[in-house]
């Protein structure tokens, strides 16, 4: 699983020109899933994200998380984040999970964010998504749970 965590001012999701879903202070979530995914790694990377201590405290200093700051996420399923670009010009999306295995996956995931009682919002799996964010500080950090050693 694939995640890029971008701490934002404001975020939203637009679905054929209506907003679905937008955000205040908090983290755009974009969400990519492998078939070896699993509960352990949905376990693992929520934790992470909402512990994450990004958020600047009284002093200017980047020590407090999502769950200190009381902030919103919108979590956006992005198949493209496993994009192999070792052959060729055209990306191969081979290592993303097919609908049958993400879709329960980032149900999963989303779920279990909402669990740590921040207001969670969505964008549409599968859909032709525009997504508008403006980026704080700008901070963008790249987790995968492959690489949790």
């Amino acid at each position: 699983m694939i995640a890029v965590i971008q701490k934002v001012s404001e975020a939203s999701v637009t679905i054929d020109g209506f907003i679905k879903s937008a955000i205040g202070q908090g983290l755009l979530v974009l969400l990519g899933i492998e078939d070896e995914d699993a509960d352990e790694d949905i376990d693992w990377l929520t934790r992470k994200i909402v512990n994450m201590r990004i958020f600047e405290d009284a002093d200017g200093v980047m020590n407090e998380s999502l769950l200190d700051v009381h902030g919103e996420i919108l979590v956006v399923s992005q198949f493209t984040l496993h994009a192999s670009t070792k052959k060729g010009n055209r990306p191969s999306y081979i290592k993303a999970a097919k609908p049958d295995v993400s879709v329960p996956l980032y149900e999963t995931f989303v779920k279990k964010i909402a669990e740590y009682g921040q207001p969670v919002k969505t964008g549409e799996f599968g859909a032709d998504m525009k997504v508008s964010l403006v980026n704080d500080g700008p901070v963008t950090i790249l987790i995968d749970t492959k690489n949790k050693v």
